[in-house]
């Protein structure tokens, strides 16, 4: 494959990594349209939804919701290590991907780990949970900017809510602190920090979402 490096300004990325970036946005969109349409493999009346505006409707409103979340999310990593200096590209998961989609079609649900911003390059431990902390706090923000938005424009607020409850929920998840989680590097940087940044994801998911 061709390797052609391209730069936006300071951000450095690459034609292999705009591919890598595409096909996990659209799969990931896919995945969300199967389960919150509740199209199974097992229920073959089910699979003519695919055929249908509303698929395609959902389809596109997933790419806006969720997609958004997951590209901004990785985007925000890639930023911030970056900025201290090393090498970031996403790159997807094809098998997991894979396994994610059959998951959604075959038993309606799933467990999405579409890959990651792959880094190299010496950081300290600060700036290592400093670029953790980007990828969560990036879906805090836009679930902040959904609820707004579904308030200022009433006529897309149902996608809007959609939009403030999967950022909520990607950001809170995403801070899981054990594996390769965002959360397990944040903790072992700042608890303080990590807690927080739970808090905040509790309420927006408990305190705020009961209340939409």
């Amino acid at each position: 494959m061709i390797y052609k490096e391209i730069k936006l300004g300071k951000l450095r990325t690459s034609t292999i990594e705009l591919k890598e970036i595409t096909k996990s946005w659209l799969a990931i969109a896919l995945i969300f349209t199967f389960l919150h349409l509740g199209v199974s493999a097992f229920y073959s009346s089910s699979l003519t939804k695919v055929i249908t505006p509303q698929f395609w409707l959902y389809f596109v409103v997933a790419l806006c919701t969720v997609g958004i979340g997951f590209l901004l999310h990785e985007m925000a990593h890639k930023v911030v290590a970056q900025h201290y200096g090393c090498e970031a590209e996403f790159r997807a998961d094809n098998q997991m991907l894979g396994l994610a989609l059959v998951l959604a079609i075959l038993l309606g649900f799933t467990f999405i780990a579409p890959g990651a911003v792959m880094i190299s390059g010496m950081v300290t431990r600060r700036e290592n949970g400093i670029i953790s902390v980007a990828g969560p706090l990036t879906n805090y923000v836009l679930a902040l900017l959904f609820l707004g938005a579904g308030y200022l424009f009433p006529v897309i607020s149902w996608m809007c809510m959609i939009g403030f409850s999967i950022n909520a929920w990607l950001g809170l998840f995403n801070l899981i602190p054990f594996f390769v989680f965002d959360g397990k590097k944040i903790f072992d940087w700042s608890v303080p920090i990590w807690l927080a940044m739970v808090a905040v994801g509790v309420f927006f998911l408990l305190g705020i979402g009961t209340l939409l």
